[in-house]
């Protein structure tokens, strides 16, 4: 009986002297799986270095997709702007002239002026830029001309100037027209588009205003004279 007693207290040192340790050694184990899943989460120096070249990369390969899609866009231009002229000299023989012939009034002053023919600009231009005040014809177009059907459209932009009636000067308006003309091969067209009035007074200040076209074509080969 005495032995059983003077036991029971080193059984309990032993008990008490043992369990810290693996306390500890919990503690730091979970401590150290922690730890580990924290370093898991962020990315190292190394991973973020890649990606930031990587997007570098991207970038930089955008860009020169970029360049090349405007140089082809450029060159599909150049090679329709080449067709065309290529399409308009060559095969034909034929050449026209057009001539804008101004025969209107005083009381009217030309604001701008626009030529198309087959839907393509020809000739632009407004009174600020000169060339239309005080000038009885203007030369719109000079060159080869493809054998055919052609259309000429003719826009002018006008102005009331009358200098004495005020509200004639706040007047502006457009006239149109068009023409359709037949160019064979080997022809040699000559268009004139004259500007002029007609009606007198029996018409308003805005009806006035008229546009003709003359249309002569020559045979070059043996000069047969205008039809």
């Amino acid at each position: 009986m005495t032995w059983q007693k003077s036991m029971m207290p080193m059984a309990a040192l032993a008990f008490l002297t043992v369990t810290p340790r693996a306390f500890a050694q919990d503690d730091g184990g979970e401590a150290s799986a922690s730890s580990g899943a924290r370093t898991l989460e962020q990315p190292s120096g190394g991973e973020q270095d890649q990606q930031g070249q990587f997007n570098r990369e991207l970038l930089s390969v955008e860009e020169q997709v970029n360049t090349l899609k405007e140089r082809v866009f450029r060159s599909k231009a150049t090679l329709q702007l080449l067709a065309e002229i290529v399409a308009q000299g060559t095969g034909t023989g034929s050449r026209a002239s057009i001539s804008h012939v101004n025969e209107l009034g005083r009381s009217y002053k030309i604001e701008s002026l626009s030529y198309y023919l087959d839907g393509q600009s020809r000739y632009a231009r407004t009174a600020a830029e000169g060339g239309l005040d005080g000038v009885d014809e203007v030369k719109i177009f000079d060159g080869p001309i493809q054998a055919g059907t052609h259309t000429l459209s003719v826009t002018m932009q006008l102005q009331g100037s009358s200098g004495v009636f005020s509200y004639v000067d706040q007047i502006g308006f457009n006239v149109q027209s068009s023409a359709t003309f037949e160019v064979k091969d080997g022809d040699t067209c000559a268009i004139r588009v004259e500007a002029d009035e007609h009606g007198g007074l029996s018409r308003s200040f805005t009806e006035r205003p008229d546009i003709a076209f003359d249309i002569r074509c020559t045979r070059s080969m043996d000069d047969a004279g205008a039809r």
